[in-house]
């Protein structure tokens, strides 16, 4: 059941991944990422009447979630919008490398063959990527909006494997999922409006304008129901961090296909091969788990 969740939330995630795309082309980001949060926010306030609340106690870890996870959006949108949907999918997708490397440190344990296989194969994936993204001019050293994509990555890394203690009632705190998805939501809400109001409000002229579109709508629609199923499968019995990690990357096999349909995006035949050596490199992995 967990794994048939993740493989759901996989699929919404690519779609949440074009949408934000298609949202941020040529438009502000704070607003938008803002606008996402809110949506977010009003989606799960039905559900925060029946979720426990649990006081501070419970609500400073809900808290550094949040501020966790707001980092990597930012940061992962400043990224697409800069970038290629078919650079920024595959960079993403590696995040289940960023998660087993830093349970095995957290947990002490070591990587098998397998393993180590996978993270192998990876890196050559992201350095034939880099190949790939010279041939558009994209220096993969020296890009700061490469960077910003990494960096979101790692934040939402470390996102993953806080969601398992969190969540996990052997060695975790047990929280309720709807706990955790609702009022992680409502602080991010909040911390973006501050973040409009006394950043981007009183330089809006100076920058890009902030256009409305369908599309950011749905970027919180399939967002939501992605985490929902995320949340849910890590709750279950059995759900292995690393795994659900893999499967909810798997997402970059959507975004790539209708980012190369709708957005019409170069170099796709020397990318497609990039992304099959990250999805090998996914398998690898899991095999090894």
């Amino acid at each position: 059941m967990w794994l048939a969740l993740a493989f759901l939330s996989a699929a919404l995630l690519g779609f949440y991944d074009v949408c934000k795309k298609h949202s941020l082309r040529d438009n502000a980001v704070i607003p938008v990422l803002f606008l996402n949060t809110l949506f977010c926010s009003l989606i799960f306030l039905p559900a925060a009447f029946h979720a426990p609340f649990g006081g501070w106690e419970v609500q400073r870890y809900i808290l550094l979630k949040a501020c966790i996870v707001l980092s990597s959006w930012l940061l992962g949108y400043i990224g697409m919008k800069h970038l290629p949907i078919t650079i920024v999918g595959p960079i993403n997708a590696t995040r289940p490398v960023m998660v087993l490397v830093g349970a095995l440190i957290i947990f002490g344990e070591k990587l098998n063959l397998l393993q180590w296989s996978g993270v192998l194969l990876a890196l050559l994936s992201l350095f034939l990527l880099s190949c790939s993204g010279r041939k558009e001019g994209i220096d993969f050293r020296h890009n700061r909006w490469i960077c910003a994509t990494i960096g979101a990555s790692f934040l939402g890394a470390v996102s993953g494997l806080y969601d398992k203690y969190l969540m996990t009632p052997e060695g975790g705190l047990g929280l309720p999922r709807l706990t955790v998805q609702c009022w992680f939501n409502f602080y991010q809400a909040a911390m973006m409006s501050a973040m409009l109001l006394l950043l981007w409000r009183p330089r809006r002229s100076e920058g890009t304008p902030f256009r409305w579109r369908w599309s950011i709508l749905f970027i919180s629609i399939f967002l939501s129901v992605a985490d929902y199923a995320y949340f849910y499968s890590l709750s279950l019995d059995g759900a292995l961090v690393s795994v659900v990690s893999m499967v909810r990357r798997g997402s970059v096999l959507v975004s790539f296909m209708l980012g190369a349909l709708l957005f019409h995006e170069k170099n796709l035949r020397s990318k497609a091969i990039d992304l099959v050596l990250i999805l090998l490199s996914m398998f690898l992995l899991w095999l090894g788990s």
